[in-house]
């Protein structure tokens, strides 16, 4: 099965397919290691620190300017 039609992927992840951006590109975006944004896109559970979340949010509203974080991740 691809990578974007994965059923288990987060909420973040199916948004950044949904706005066709690649977790690459969104990772070099926003200064934030691939890893990590592998990680918030398919574990379901993942909540990121804060300074992470800072980044990865400054980077989303560049895209969509009314994303909140309750939008991705469940704090």
């Amino acid at each position: 099965m691809s990578w974007w039609k994965n059923p288990k992927r987060s909420k973040f992840g199916k948004w950044l397919d949904s706005k066709g951006v690649t977790q690459i590109d969104f990772a070099d975006e926003s200064s934030v290691s691939r890893r990590t944004i592998w990680r918030a896109c398919n574990e379901k559970n993942y909540i990121p620190s804060t300074s992470v979340l800072k980044k990865i949010m400054k980077t989303v509203r560049t895209i969509d300017k009314n994303k909140q974080t309750n939008d991705f991740f469940d704090l």
